[in-house]
């Protein structure tokens, strides 16, 4: 009998619950053995939904990771504590899917990235994005040159009033960040991948804490506490690749606009262009006229993927074990993600500063 992967999964919260734990669940290759949450209730209720029968419950994440059963682990915490138990996961033996972003600053990734290497031990983030039928079609069209030279792009993370009112995520010091770090780092992370450049030049950024300093009714999730609300509503960065490419991010939860969407990316090349905003489209010039095509995406309507469609969520999961079970790369590299915490801090600290960052690469 085969083996199965020792799974621990560390907090046991809304994205734990809604993506990992349901998309591990599908694999047979795995078991969910240990759980750890800052509530108990809470990790004893993932224990009994998704634990084998001798699962256990741990108080500390230290005393979970001590356990030499374990294979991988899973971290769904605040951002301010990925590093923490990201390093010493690997230094324990364990591979490791952390919750994007990486980190909450680029210091901290670093450390994720280095031990890493140190130990062996794989590292991959959860931009589960990359794992669409529409992303992945877009990746294979720009790797097969479609779009040319990819010089111009636009990164998209805009909501109308959307802001998450739940957990930490309006906790400066426990996130590192609101809307930008939160959504603009999927929408970031697609836009490089989709490019394969990850040397950005100089970054200039502004933030904006507008909207959230009143109080506000319509809201998707509640009406928020302006008291409590203590990151940016809205952030934008202009970034400058080494290459002379230009990048636009735009990251909201609450900005007074019809233009809404996010995790998607906008694309233009030397021979054609995409986006995302209105399904996936692809544009360019061909017959001495203009086009503009929206491929078919259902399961076996592309040749990269045949059979029964799966969601972005299960298919990350699923390529993830698998990785680990075929000892390859994962798709999200931990060194890709740096990049993405790196081009972040640089906005927020023009926005403090009033000047451009400079890169060192």
């Amino acid at each position: 009998m085969e083996k199965k992967l020792k799974v621990a999964i560390i907090g046991c919260g809304g994205i734990a619950l809604g993506k990992h734990m349901p998309g591990l669940a599908k694999l047979k290759s795995v078991e969910m053995i240990a759980f750890c949450d800052q509530s108990e209730e809470n990790a004893i209720k993932a224990m009994k939904k998704f634990g084998t029968a001798d699962a256990k419950v741990y108080s500390t994440y230290k005393e979970l990771l001590d356990n030499p059963e374990i294979d991988v682990v899973h971290i769904c915490t605040p951002n301010k504590t990925h590093a923490d138990i990201a390093v010493y996961a690997m230094e324990a033996g364990k591979h490791v899917m952390c919750e994007k972003p990486m980190a909450k600053n680029s210091k901290e990734a670093k450390r994720m990235l280095e031990a890493s290497k140190r130990t062996g031990k794989k590292l991959t983030i959860g931009y589960q994005n990359r794992f669409r039928n529409d992303s992945i079609y877009l990746k294979k069209a720009c790797q097969r040159g479609d779009l040319g030279e990819i010089y111009f792009a636009k990164a998209h993370a805009i909501r109308r009033r959307a802001v998450p009112t739940w957990g930490v995520f309006l906790n400066e010091d426990e996130q590192g960040g609101g809307p930008l770090i939160d959504i603009g780092t999927h929408a970031l992370d697609l836009t490089l991948w989709m490019m394969n450049n990850y040397k950005p030049k100089y970054v200039v950024g502004n933030t904006y804490h507008k909207l959230g300093k009143r109080p506000n009714e319509a809201n998707a999730w509640g009406s928020w506490d302006p008291e409590k609300y203590k990151v940016e509503d809205s952030a934008f960065g202009f970034i400058t690749m080494e290459d002379g490419a230009t990048i636009f991010l735009e990251s909201s939860w609450a900005l007074n606009t019809l233009d809404e969407g996010e995790a998607i990316t906008t694309l233009c090349g030397t021979e054609g262009g995409a986006d995302m905003k209105d399904g996936l489209r692809l544009n360019g010039v061909e017959f001495s006229r203009m086009y503009t095509k929206k491929p078919v995406l259902e399961a076996g309507g592309v040749a990269f993927y045949d059979g029964e469609d799966e969601s972005a969520a299960d298919r990350e999961i699923r390529s993830w074990i698998e990785c680990i079970l075929n000892d390859t790369e994962p798709i999200v590299k931990p060194e890709e993600a740096l990049v993405v915490t790196e081009i972040l801090e640089a906005i927020y600290e023009s926005s403090r500063t009033g000047k451009p960052v400079y890169f060192n690469n």
